[in-house]
């Protein structure tokens, strides 16, 4: 037989206290001025990738010149002066060289279906461009919608052979398509099914003052486009909506790994070792994987898929995944699944399934073989049907050395589970998370403050060592709403993952809260890190099995740009890692030296080398490295290396006793 088997499902939305939580808030309300330009770096701006490199990815914007522009927007100025405005705000805001490009059409003719043209290139950002390009637009013509989205499809650059790039249209309009053919709605569809998973066109679209049928021609677009529609009834909702639209572009996750083609049965599963891997996955697909292990070692297989953020999911929708061992009773070895538990939009989903040598010997799923992964993808039929794009992560830790006693579990949260439990209180210090694991943002012990667009999901790591607990709380800001807005709600969660991106349980902390704008606050933390924890049964205890960096991921809903005024909203974390840290996993091992524990170069693998009695890890991107780095984005190359330096209040936490990390 195989351990005990845990299933992950997210957690429901509760809804919050909201009032109790309103004087803890130290973010506050967002400045007004967030939707107004601002530079990229600034306050309320998240901070762009330092670099970029050619992905085939990019934006560009597809802005309606026709007759109707010319109109007054109800604040005093027409439409396209409105537009102009806003367009200035969104690229004030994308990051430092992503690639973007803007189209227009009904701008050149007083009527013509083809009345389309490209006025800036996808290209490396030249905001003065942009900014001039549409100050000169003079609208006079037809709406070709269908028309300008292929010549739009075209715009974008073509991937060079082995890179990723997020490519993304985003359609601005205030009327329907006046020319019938091509149908936009089938246009977004035909491409929406070209590139795959990784390359697939993103199209969302805003729809300025627009309703019926024009407003559900543009829903149909985003829908068939694996985009999002947004609704923009006046000239700050425009530049609000067009800023998230884009900013979400720009911020996709950033993948890494080696391609891989899993079997779409058990006898083509490909084969992986430790590494990093990416893959793709239909909407109820299963793909194969198969890995050779040996009878000692620990194994972890971490899955990580990423629909396009906020297209339409069901309550049920998710990622299932089964590790077998290849004995004659296909023993099952694990199982474990994660869905989405809302029906607002898509998020990533993560988790993982482990190979855990028995306490005593003797078990099927004991023995050195083969075993097979599988990973299968839930989804409704009137989810969205794109491709997922999916994350692999393969890690081994060895056993611990002959004659090592480790240290016995630890199953209880003592004072840091109590609801009232006592975490930072400093100032906070602002931060951009990361867009998924492999650049979410190192933090330690403090008081950090972020923000979240609709749709989004940030990441950040913390480092735990043996004997250490993580605890922390993720505010939402008091936010405010829309006029008219009043009993729309969202969700606010955070998840927590161990460094071989299980899923730990949710214990007796509260992970998701209905949000509304009013002050909410989800919770999550870990027992603290045992060797032998492995052994127990409780999804919250499983997973803390080993010292190194555990992730955070904290998400906003979709249907909060249904009601936050701002663009984004702000969010703060306190965090805290409690209890002395050991230099190694046996029983009695004496604390880390504070001498030890100081340092931004690499004090962990130093204080893994003083207690010889620690088990080893194999790190797991050694194949994804081998193969080079793909990132999905502006886009660029990078490794990361052990022993790298860190800000020190990150160092300060990551000691871990175990070589080589995850």
């Amino acid at each position: 037989m195989g351990r005990p088997l845990r299933g992950h499902r997210r957690r429901p939305v509760y809804a919050g206290a909201a009032a109790a939580l309103a004087a803890a808030l130290t973010a506050g309300p967002l400045p007004a001025a967030l939707a107004a330009p601002a530079a990229p770096g600034a306050p309320g701006v998240p901070a762009a990738p330092a670099e970029s490199a050619p992905t085939g990815g990019g934006l560009v914007m597809v802005l309606d010149s026709s007759g109707s522009m010319v109109d007054d927007d109800g604040s005093g100025a027409t439409r396209i002066e409105s537009a102009r405005e806003a367009v200035g705000t969104v690229v004030d805001a994308l990051p430092d060289g992503y690639p973007t490009g803007m189209r227009v059409y009904g701008a050149d003719r007083a009527s013509g279906c083809t009345d389309t043209r490209l006025a800036v290139p996808v290209e490396e950002l030249d905001r003065g461009r942009i900014k001039d390009a549409v100050a000169e637009v003079k609208p006079k013509g037809d709406t070709p919608i269908g028309y300008a989205l292929r010549k739009a499809a075209r715009d974008l650059p073509e991937r060079p052979p082995g890179a990723l790039g997020h490519r993304s249209i985003l359609l601005v309009s205030d009327g329907e398509d006046s020319c019938g053919t091509p149908d936009p709605c089938e246009v977004a569809e035909q491409l929406g099914e070209t590139g795959g998973a990784f390359g697939a066109l993103r199209i969302d679209t805003v729809g300025f003052q627009v309703g019926g049928k024009a407003r559900d021609e543009l829903k149909c677009i985003a829908e068939k486009g694996h985009g999002a529609y947004y609704d923009a009834p006046d000239a700050d909702a425009l530049a609000r909506q067009l800023q998230r639209a884009a900013r979400l572009s720009a911020d996709g996750y950033r993948f890494r790994g080696d391609p891989v083609e899993g079997g779409l049965g058990r006898e083509g599963a490909a084969a992986v070792e430790p590494g990093q891997y990416l893959d793709s996955i239909g909407a109820g697909e299963t793909k194969w994987y198969a890995a050779e292990l040996d009878a000692a070692s620990a194994a972890d297989f971490g899955v990580t898929a990423v629909p396009q953020p906020g297209v339409p999911v069901a309550y049920g929708d998710g990622i299932e995944l089964e590790l077998h061992a290849t004995d004659d009773h296909d023993t099952r070895c694990d199982a474990q699944d994660d869905r989405f538990e809302q029906d607002e939009g898509a998020q990533p989903l993560t988790d993982a399934v482990s190979r855990i040598p028995s306490a005593d010997g003797g078990e099927p799923c004991d023995a050195a073989d083969r075993y097979l992964l599988s990973v299968h993808r839930t989804s409704d039929a009137g989810s969205d049907r794109a491709r997922w794009p999916l994350e692999l992560v393969v890690g081994r830790e060895e056993p611990l050395r002959p004659g090592v006693t480790p240290a016995q579990s630890e199953t209880g949260y003592g004072p840091a589970g109590d609801e009232g439990a006592e975490l930072p209180t400093a100032e906070p210090e602002d931060i951009t998370g990361g867009t998924g694991f492999n650049d979410a943002e190192a933090i330690g012990p403090g008081v950090w403050r972020d923000e979240l667009l609709p749709a989004q999901t940030r990441f950040y790591k913390v480092g735990v060592g043996w004997g250490q607990q993580l605890r922390y709380r993720v505010e939402f800001a008091n936010e405010p709403t829309l006029d008219g807005a009043a009993g729309v709600s969202s969700f606010a969660a955070t998840d927590l993952y161990a460094p071989g991106r299980a899923v730990v349980g949710d214990g007796p902390f509260s992970s998701s809260r209905s949000y509304y704008g009013e002050p909410v606050a989800a919770d999550l933390g870990t027992v603290p890190v045992s060797w032998t924890n492995r052994y127990e049964t409780a999804t919250e205890v499983v997973p803390v099995r080993r010292g190194g960096e555990y992730y955070l991921s904290v998400s906003l809903g979709p249907d909060a740009a249904q009601f936050a005024q701002n663009t984004a909203i702000g969010v703060v974390l306190r965090v805290d890692v409690l209890g002395e840290e050991k230099s190694g996993p046996r029983h009695g091992a004496p604390a880390v030296a504070e001498g030890e524990n100081g340092g931004a170069d690499g004090g962990r693998d130093a204080r893994a080398g003083a207690d010889e009695e620690s088990s080893d890890s194999v790190l797991p991107l050694a194949g994804g490295i081998a193969g080079g780095v793909l990132l999905v984005g502006a886009g660029v190359a990078f490794v990361i290396v052990r022993n790298r330096k860190r800000p020190a209040a990150a160092e300060a936490a990551a000691g871990n006793g175990v070589r080589g990390g995850w």
